[in-house]
């Protein structure tokens, strides 16, 4: 998982409430047993004319230039500005991917749902909660000035406007050391590779039984 200290990136905003997972990742991409190749297919049933279906080739698909991502102003976005209850629905895990996989680093919204959440964590995205006011402030800023740009700093737990006014945020110390040194939950067991190797010799040595295989 990528590592995030700070970020600066473009603003994309998506000005609607209750997003949920199946409008983020729609139901019939889910059929993929890879954890790859979803963010063409983020938010699918908006972003193009045309129905769309898993191996599709986007570049034969019609896109929807209403969409606020296929507009040229938010081409390359990597924080995505939501509205409350973003990622409600479904517990997939498809949607952060997809979220992570388009290119977006960080979400800001004044809520989530709760098991988006958590998921968005252990994709390497991070979610962040601004009070209603603050959003819908960033919201008329982002539509004003082409080009809007926010830094993400981490560490410090801000979020950086272009005037240089900071936006702090909450972020849980687990969460945020995770992030910090890119460790998902695979990550994390790996850190004791060493010990693990170590017990399964000794268990065997000491068990050579439990080795044995059946065969046939």
């Amino acid at each position: 998982m990528e590592k995030f200290t700070l970020h600066k990136g473009l603003v994309a905003p998506m000005d609607r409430e209750n997003v949920d997972t199946d409008a983020i990742m729609p139901k019939q991409f889910l059929k993929s047993i890879k954890r790859s190749g979803f963010g063409p297919n983020l938010f699918d049933e908006w972003r193009y004319l045309d129905h769309g279906e898993p191996g599709q080739d986007p570049a034969t698909r019609k896109p929807n230039p209403d969409f606020v991502l296929n507009q040229p102003r938010y081409q390359g976005a990597s924080v995505l500005l939501a509205r409350r209850n973003f990622g409600c629905g479904s517990s997939r895990e498809h949607a952060p991917w997809a979220l992570d996989q388009y290119g977006f680093r960080a979400l800001i919204a004044p809520s989530f749902a709760d098991i988006f959440f958590n998921n968005c964590f252990k994709s390497g995205l991070l979610p962040i909660q601004l009070s209603e006011t603050q959003v819908a402030q960033l919201f008329d800023e982002v539509a004003a000035f082409p080009g809007y740009q926010l830094t993400v700093d981490l560490p410090r737990q801000v979020v950086i406007k272009p005037d240089g006014t900071e936006l702090p945020f909450d972020v849980q110390p687990f969460r945020k050391f995770c992030l910090l040194n890119g460790f998902d939950d695979i990550g994390l067991t790996l850190r004791h590779a060493d010990k693990i190797k170590a017990f399964e010799a000794e268990r065997m040595a000491s068990k050579p039984w439990l080795n044995n295989r059946i065969i046939g």
